[in-house]
């Protein structure tokens, strides 16, 4: 059995050694606790500094594609390395770090002529995470409690949604510039291509004329994840219910605008709805 001492030496070692790879502390200092000489840490730290940086780019550009593609990759590698060193991984799984890339590109004073990339980016991380998501089980049949709808008070119901639904509201046009960048464009057949002018128009003539978007994400009933632009009434009634209000409350929310019977259709066919609870579910992800 390990002795409590020799596992807090063991913790403080492997924290200089994470210190001097973020450039924290001198080789001279650490080697000491690397038991090694410090020509021999300094040429290891390089190479550990070497891989973080290839590391942290790679991971970046994985989970903000939209991101990388409208900086270019010299500067999501410095931004990958900007960031890795302020804010360092804390989980083993290196696929769940990058959630504080889009309030990093918001405070940072070089990236102020583009306001809108910050919120890309809550996008992209929005998308990556619904694309990491636990698999639904599959549904046979309608969504439990769907005949609640008919008999219940919408007061008295909430809607349970598949994993990964969520809402990002802008006051840019964020959905609108991450379909741009997709490879494949909506209802475009395989293998053919859209020239980059015809791409790009919808984005031209939305920053023209100013508007913001609300993009909902969800899974599109396989693992990728689908974006579209939702209109106001509908991200009033989409927000409430994300925010675990009930179904009277989200239709308050929504407004006299919002049309009930097509977004449930469209729902129901997209295999967003989860369930239908006659009870707030502690949380969001709940099973009924």
């Amino acid at each position: 059995m390990i002795a409590p001492a020799d596992l807090q030496k063991e913790a403080l070692r492997q924290q200089m050694l994470l210190r001097a790879v973020f450039g924290d502390a001198r080789p001279g200092v650490v080697a000491g606790w690397l038991r090694d000489r410090p020509g021999r840490v300094t040429r290891g730290l390089q190479a550990y500094r070497a891989n973080a940086a290839a590391l942290a780019e790679r991971v970046l550009a994985a989970a903000f594609p939209t991101v990388a593609q409208l900086l270019g990759a010299a500067a999501v590698a410095g931004l990958a390395r900007a960031h890795w060193h302020a804010e360092p991984p804390r989980r083993g799984d290196l696929a769940q770090w990058g959630e504080g890339l889009p309030d990093f590109i918001a405070a940072d004073p070089q990236l102020a002529a583009e306001p809108y990339l910050a919120d890309v980016a809550r996008l992209d991380w929005a998308v990556h995470l619904a694309e990491q998501a636990a698999d639904a089980p599959p549904l046979c049949g309608p969504p439990a409690g769907l005949a609640h709808l008919v008999s219940n008070d919408p007061a008295a119901l909430w809607l349970q949604f598949a994993p990964g639904t969520t809402l990002v509201s802008s006051t840019h046009p964020v959905a609108t510039i991450w379909q741009a960048h997709q490879p494949h464009q909506p209802h475009q057949p395989p293998g053919d291509r859209i020239d980059a002018g015809e791409r790009f128009a919808p984005v031209r003539a939305a920053f023209a004329a100013g508007v913001g978007e609300h993009a909902l994400v969800s899974r599109d009933g396989g693992w990728r994840a689908d974006v579209r632009a939702v209109p106001e009434p509908e991200s009033r009634f989409m927000h409430s219910l994300l925010d675990g209000r009930s179904l009277g409350s989200a239709l308050q929310d929504a407004g006299a605008g919002f049309e009930f019977e097509p977004w449930l259709i469209l729902s129901l066919s997209q295999g967003r709805i989860k369930a239908v609870l006659t009870q707030a579910p502690a949380t969001l992800e709940d099973a009924p």
